[in-house]
């Protein structure tokens, strides 16, 4: 039987005893992880990531609400400048007016103006724009997909304030954001 080498074991670690006596009873050293060592770090970075991912997915819903939140409020102030530029007095038709080509210069991205569907979402939120009258507009900011890209519905008109309905689309009667 082999004599066993405690200065071998410091060097090579936790589990480097089991690989110096079973290597050294065949006569040769192989260098390289055992499956415990494998295992145990696979089990250790699957834990940190089941830790994480939940935080990390809230806060991506929370950074959506608040890019919907703040596209509300780029809209309705590009309404509101162009209600206020054009004689007589009107709010613009679609979103679509408010951005280049359309409007000269332009009151929003034209992105955030093509917002109008799923396919051109921005950070999951797509606006649906509606003229009323030519003194009343309503806009509504709902999640593509409800869960998923965005917890909450918003609701803004041209008074300015926004107002959120947690279980579907808003309207004016929900309370304001916070």
């Amino acid at each position: 039987m082999p004599e066993f080498n405690p200065a071998a074991v410091s060097a090579e670690g936790f589990f480097g005893w089991w690989i110096l006596f079973f290597d050294q009873v065949g006569g040769e050293r192989v260098r390289g992880f055992t499956l415990v060592e494998i295992i145990i770090v696979t089990a250790i970075i699957v834990t940190l990531a089941a830790l994480a991912l939940p935080p990390m997915l809230r806060a991506r819903l929370h950074a959506n609400e608040s890019v919907a939140v703040n596209s509300c409020r780029i809209i309705v102030s590009g309404a509101q400048a162009y209600y206020a530029s054009v004689d007589p007095h009107a709010y613009p038709a679609e979103l679509s007016d408010l951005s280049l080509p359309n409007s000269d210069p332009p009151y929003i991205d034209t992105k955030l103006a093509g917002a109008i569907d799923a396919a051109n979402a921005r950070q999951g939120y797509m606006y649906i724009y509606e003229l009323v009258s030519p003194e009343r507009f309503t806009l509504n900011a709902d999640p593509v997909i409800p869960n998923v890209t965005g917890t909450r519905y918003f609701f803004a008109d041209e008074s300015g304030v926004i107002r959120v309905n947690p279980s579907g689309p808003a309207g004016p009667s929900d309370p304001p954001v916070e």
